[in-house]
């Protein structure tokens, strides 16, 4: 069975209204098991293993992030971040055979007490499909402005 332009546009929706309503087990199950979630430090960067990366997390580190952001002795989540993704509609760069690349460009809302802050990013998935369903097996999010000075990103972009 293929997988139409509009269900992949429907899974970037899906993953981002995941985590913006705080369901990040379920977003957790979007993952094919050697998927990573790159976020860069440099504009353009190339490489997640020769530059520092903010972020370059395997499913081993996802999954301690979920059971972190989940738990109820995690006392510097208390009270918890929440999140708020505001997305253009998603470009299919390639889609051929189980192979989907998305570009999605958002801006992204965190908040926690007092704090709050805005990051415009673009959001690049690589997806397969697996058994008819679509699965994330990379994430890179780039940030408009990766090189200024950042408070702690306690959710995910």
């Amino acid at each position: 069975m293929a997988i139409s332009r509009e269900e992949v546009i429907d899974f970037i929706y899906d993953e981002a209204r995941m985590l913006d309503e705080g369901r990040f087990s379920e977003w957790l199950s979007l993952w094919l098991e050697d998927g990573h979630y790159w976020m860069p430090l440099d504009y353009k960067q190339t490489d997640p293993h020769l530059v520092t990366s903010l972020l370059y997390e395997d499913i081993f580190m996802l999954r301690l992030r979920v059971e972190r952001l989940n738990g109820a002795r995690t006392f510097s989540q208390k009270p918890k971040s929440r999140c708020h993704h505001v997305i253009q509609r998603p470009f299919i760069d390639e889609m051929e055979g189980d192979r989907i690349v998305t570009n999605t460009s958002m801006h992204y809302v965190e908040t926690r007490l007092d704090e709050q802050f805005l990051l415009a990013l673009t959001a690049t998935h690589e997806l397969k499909v697996v058994d008819g369903a679509i699965r994330i097996a990379n994430k890179r999010v780039d940030i408009l402005n990766c090189d200024a000075a950042f408070g702690n990103i306690q959710l995910l972009p």
